[in-house]
């Protein structure tokens, strides 16, 4: 502040006589507790996050829960807060009202859906006392009414009142390896404890990390990739007494909200894009575009939450018969998917559109709207006919993967009995008439004898749309290095996937082993010709990004590793729009 207290002009000049500018720090929603018709906040809680950073705004429990939406848009992590107890009605438990210490339906509804919303968003989140308790409510979990209750005599004392609040008063024990122990480098730490409820069973996904000598559990973490952590203690106390102990855990979240800002700014300026998803395969469910639930892994809330411009929707037709009934009947079926998406984005116009070149693609984001582009996945949808290419461009269609799991008459598959040894010769008429109507030729599934000679026989660069890198993981659908390079010479790129039994040959691949291979076919194929083709809603996702809710945590990842807002550009979508311009444009 000024020298003169009352000087506001003073300080307000001084201010922005500055320079460089103030940066923007991260924002941090703090949860008020709530009595009496009035929303209140310790000081303790927003002073840890000042100290540690942050910019801290007060979240009161209200019940518009449009304006609770736009309210995360605007920042950065969530700080839950103590205060009363959970009804347990919301956990499908009946209240034991003798053992509760008065609840409060407004902050528990309101919080509740808070934190499924803000985990939807991927939002970091800390939560303190209550704030613990409400994570494990609201993500399936479960709470302890009153842990003297339910767990019987010999427990410690947990509420240490009238002894002052930054004080501590029983240590707590960390898991090894945990994010606790890690963040304050030992595996055993002093607290405070003001609390009878608490967690008494983690939700799925998360582990417990923190627990008292008498087998309270006092620290719970997600561990599939979320940024999530919550302590049953009160830390943000002991800064009031210029006691720093407890920073190291608000340091941690203001770093990642940080991080978090950075991730979302990146997002909003550039164009991102996942080559492949099978969404139409849901063709036959109550699967809607516009509606969040967990019957897909992409849909248009989804999308928004992951930050997730622009997706490719294929018409999947699995290899069947060669017969011409059989085929009439494959090209009918691509079609009658690809008018299901269009029907679907139609129905929802003020909020998504049908894209097909670059330019449409940057329009779309230009006005708000979310982008779909249309594939077909296995080229036995154009039967013997080539003026089905032609068709389906007109549809839309910017590639077709020339095969799946199975020879067809185009080519041989990567599953399939080397029939052709490669190209038919009507597959190279296919690759010529892809290439005169700007249909992308897409060698996901393909042999590597059909790889090499598409790559001779094409005019125009080659992509894979969903595949990944057999130096890693030795599978007949992934690329070899020398294919990669071969791709990236041609002008191509390879679109790395997330189905897991591409990523690691034994249990469910993580998101570290999905940035593995897109960091390999970086090395070996280079900046300018490596992308996304999630694969979703085709089996294709990982633990730390299993829906297009999560695409974020790619950039997150890329970001902590050092990679240039530049080069994410390219990888989400940059490299992809130069091949499509190269094959679309008219030579």
């Amino acid at each position: 502040m000024s020298a003169n207290r009352f000087d506001v002009s003073g300080e307000f000049c001084a201010l922005h006589g500055r320079y460089p500018l103030c940066e923007c720090r991260p924002v941090i929603g703090i949860t008020a507790n709530f009595a009496d018709g009035k929303a209140t906040l310790a000081e303790a809680y927003y002073r840890s996050v000042l100290e540690a950073g942050g910019v801290p705004l007060l979240i009161p429990p209200y019940p518009e829960r449009e304006a609770l939406v736009e309210t995360l848009s605007h920042i950065d992590a969530l700080l839950l807060t103590g205060g009363a107890d959970i009804d347990p009605r919301y956990m499908g438990e009946e209240p034991d009202y003798s053992l509760l210490h008065g609840i409060n339906p407004a902050r528990d509804e309101q919080e509740l859906l808070l934190v499924q919303l803000a985990d939807a968003r991927c939002l970091p989140i800390l939560g303190i006392c209550r704030g613990v308790q409400v994570l494990a409510a609201a993500l399936g979990g479960s709470v302890h009414q009153d842990i003297y209750a339910t767990l019987g005599e010999g427990l410690l004392n947990h509420d240490q009142e009238p002894v002052e609040r930054g004080v501590a008063t029983h240590d707590v024990l960390f898991a090894p390896g945990s994010r606790l122990c890690r963040l304050f480098g030992k595996e055993r730490l002093s607290v405070n404890t003001f609390h009878h409820q608490a967690v008494s069973r983690v939700p799925v996904g998360f582990e417990v990390v923190a627990t008292s000598p008498d087998g309270v559990i006092e620290g719970i973490e997600a561990v599939d990739g979320r940024i999530v952590l919550g302590v049953q203690w009160h830390p943000e106390s002991f800064i009031m007494n210029r006691d720093e102990t407890m920073m190291p855990l608000f340091r941690w979240l203001v770093g990642e909200a940080a991080l978090y800002r950075r991730v979302t700014e990146l997002h909003r300026r550039i164009l991102t894009i996942d080559s492949h998803c099978d969404t139409p395969m849901l063709s036959d469910t109550p699967y809607r575009l516009d509606k969040r639930d967990d019957v897909a892994l992409v849909d248009l809330h989804k999308m928004s939450e992951g930050l997730l411009d622009a997706t490719t929707m294929v018409a999947y037709i699995p290899q069947g018969a060669r017969d011409e009934a059989s085929l009439g009947q494959a090209a009918q079926k691509a079609v009658a998917l690809l008018d299901w998406v269009a029907a679907g984005v139609a129905g929802n116009a003020g909020y998504v559109t049908l894209c097909s070149t670059p330019d449409e693609l940057f329009n779309a984001k230009a006005q708000g709207k979310r982008a779909i582009m249309l594939g077909v996945e296995n080229g036995y949808a154009i039967g013997r006919d080539l003026s089905n290419i032609e068709s389906l461009r007109r549809k839309g269609v910017v590639y077709m993967t020339l095969c799946h799991n199975g020879d067809n008459d185009i080519c041989d598959s990567a599953r399939g009995s080397a029939e052709h040894g490669g190209l038919s010769a009507f597959g190279r008429d296919v690759v010529r008439e892809m290439n005169r109507v700007g249909m992308m030729v897409d060698l996901s599934h393909a042999a590597e004898s059909t790889f090499w000679q598409v790559l001779e026989c094409s005019t125009k660069p080659v992509v894979c749309s969903h595949s990944s890198c057999r130096e890693l993981c030795d599978h007949p659908r992934n690329l070899t290095d020398e294919q990669m390079r071969a791709l990236a010479a041609k002008g191509g790129v390879v679109q790395v996937t997330m189905y897991s039994g591409f990523l690691c040959k034994d249990g469910e691949a993580t998101l570290d082993d999905f940035i593995s291979h897109l960091q390999h076919a970086i090395n070996v194929a280079g900046i300018d010709h490596v992308g996304v083709g999630t694969d979703f809603d085709g089996d294709g996702k990982v633990v730390g990004c299993s829906s297009a809710s999560q695409l974020r945590n790619i950039t997150r990842e890329l970001l902590s590793r050092g990679y240039s807002d530049a080069e994410i550009e390219k990888i989400w979508g940059g490299n992809w729009l130069r091949v499509m311009r190269q094959v679309q444009s008219v030579s």
